[in-house]
């Protein structure tokens, strides 16, 4: 039971399942997350917490990067069919249509540029 109140605790918010789209792409550096979703980092750090606990997303740490990613194909059953119900339910959402639109323009980006940015430097 604790896995399914995890997977609804996380997906029971819009950016949430708008990361979990933005990441159906690929791996994407946290700072890359940040611009898209237009919020604080540590509130987007907040969401990827969550995101992580209920097993949708797998971080990994590169020196000062941290980069995230849609689980493995080892994840159970129920976060991969989680997964897909909201690929499919939400792939040609509005949101979705215009996040891809803004991903592509931020991956055009350097991620070093987008993180000093982001800090002020």
């Amino acid at each position: 039971m604790r896995e399914v109140l995890d997977l609804t605790k996380a997906m029971a918010d819009g950016n949430r399942l708008r990361v979990l789209m933005a990441l159906t792409g690929g791996e994407l550096c946290v700072c890359q997350i940040v611009e898209l979703l237009q919020l604080a980092p540590s509130t987007v750090s907040k969401h990827m917490s969550i995101l992580r606990q209920a097993g949708l997303v797998e971080g990994r740490k590169d020196g000062r990067w941290m980069y995230y990613r849609l689980c493995s194909r080892e994840a159970s059953k129920t976060v991969r069919e989680a997964l897909a119900w909201v690929r499919r339910s939400l792939a040609e959402s509005p949101q979705t249509v215009q996040d891809q639109k803004r991903l592509k323009a931020i991956l055009a980006m350097d991620p070093e540029e987008i993180c000093r940015r982001q800090c002020g430097n």
